[in-house]
């Protein structure tokens, strides 16, 4: 075992989990209890608390005015699935990955949908492909930050103004923390339970108006499930954006995104947000830079995520280890973190390399993170002791 000292301090709130993230500062389940339970989404009530995080969103984000949103069903992975069935094929695509969900729409666009006019543009974990390559005349899907990588484009320069193709951007670890181009984007999706640590199950979709033009003048080849449907008679659905949800939706989830919301506001709204989202990743970038065992998996600053931060193990030994046994150490900081109380759910995931992932959103506070780091050394020097002798 280690002679080094266990920490006396722990996090006030251990919960650094990529997704579902941590709730807002001071949440207790009170926050939920006006939500109009055993009532219908669609009275006049239900309505309104759908309506009302539609226009709270526009206003913490800055959304343009003329920018349809709505709130669809299944998560982030809905809505950015309701996208690709609905607009795709109408050009070529270019389809950017550099992680897990990127790869995720690369087999939907060239698996699922079959679309034959597909240029794939993939980089490392922790890297990004070179976005001059991208033709924006096509249709572009890409995610702007990258959950499980720690890597994010560093803004929509690459992108033209003028653009002939949509692009559709995944945006669910990156809204609410960093700042979005919205002219550069025609379609942006997210889920409540990331940055701003509301519950799971619902996908926030933003559609530009070239976005509206092209569902209403073209329509897919293939057949389109109910729940993707946006268009009927060749006309938007308005409703669909105005609270008009196409499936039923969980009031009480509803009602928990509305208190996010509040609180966001009460935080400064979107530049307070980005704020304490940039002194989280600044917190544990100033002990990063001391430390002689962990490293970021994005080395480059200027693509580095703040919200999701992805790290790897640095130390000599470490490298000597097989995968395995590398896969195993990882592991085993996470669950002496967990069973100290320390941090839950920070493992890499699991089609990263091992390491660790801790995150930096908003609903985090760079105390708990300050607080944190002494435990990551205190965890590690217990898994060197185990594993080094292995390479020794």
């Amino acid at each position: 075992m280690s002679d080094l000292p266990r920490p006396a301090i722990k996090p006030a709130n251990p919960n650094f989990s990529s997704g579902p993230c941590a709730k807002r500062p001071g949440w207790t389940v009170e926050a939920l209890k006006g939500t109009p339970v055993g009532r219908s989404h669609r009275a006049k009530i239900g309505k309104a608390r759908l309506e009302e995080v539609i226009n709270r969103s526009r206003s913490v984000l800055g959304i343009p005015a003329d920018y349809r949103i709505g709130i669809v069903p299944a998560s982030d992975t809905g809505a950015v699935e309701m996208a690709l069935w609905s607009l795709l094929g109408a050009r070529g695509v270019d389809a950017l990955c550099w992680e897990s969900f990127g790869e995720g729409w690369v087999t939907d666009i060239t698996k699922q949908l079959k679309l034959e006019d597909v240029r794939v543009f993939k980089g490392a974990y922790g890297e990004l492909p070179d976005l001059t390559q991208v033709d924006t005349d096509r249709d572009v899907v890409f995610t702007w930050n990258g959950t499980t990588s720690g890597a994010r484009v560093p803004n929509g320069d690459w992108i033209k103004s003028d653009r002939q193709g949509l692009t559709i951007c995944d945006a669910t670890s990156a809204v609410f923390a960093m700042d979005m181009p919205w002219d550069k984007l025609d379609v942006v999706t997210w889920s409540w339970q990331k940055v701003l640590g509301g519950e799971g199950g619902h996908g926030m979709l933003v559609l530009s108006p070239r976005a509206v033009e092209r569902l209403e003048s073209y329509k897919p080849a293939w057949p389109m499930p109910k729940i993707f449907r946006m268009t009927k008679g060749g006309k938007l659905i308005e409703g669909i954006f105005k609270g008009e949800t196409i499936n039923t939706p969980s009031m009480i989830a509803v009602e928990d995104q509305v208190d996010a919301l509040v609180w966001a506001e009460k935080a400064g709204g979107l530049e307070g947000l980005i704020g304490r989202s940039k002194a989280n990743a600044a917190a544990l970038d100033k002990w990063v830079a001391k430390s002689d065992w962990a490293a970021y998996l994005a080395k480059d600053a200027s693509i580095r995520s703040c919200t999701s931060i992805c790290l790897v193990v640095k130390a000599p030994f470490f490298a000597k280890l097989s995968a395995d046994d590398q896969a195993a150490a990882a592991k085993k900081i996470v669950t002496i973190l967990d069973k100290e109380g320390v941090a839950f759910d920070i493992g890499a995931y699991r089609d990263a390399p091992s390491g660790l992932r801790i995150w930096g959103g908003a609903t985090v506070e760079a105390s708990d993170i300050e607080k944190l780091t002494p435990w990551l050394d205190w965890a590690f020097a217990q898994v060197k002791a185990e594993f080094e002798p292995k390479v020794a």
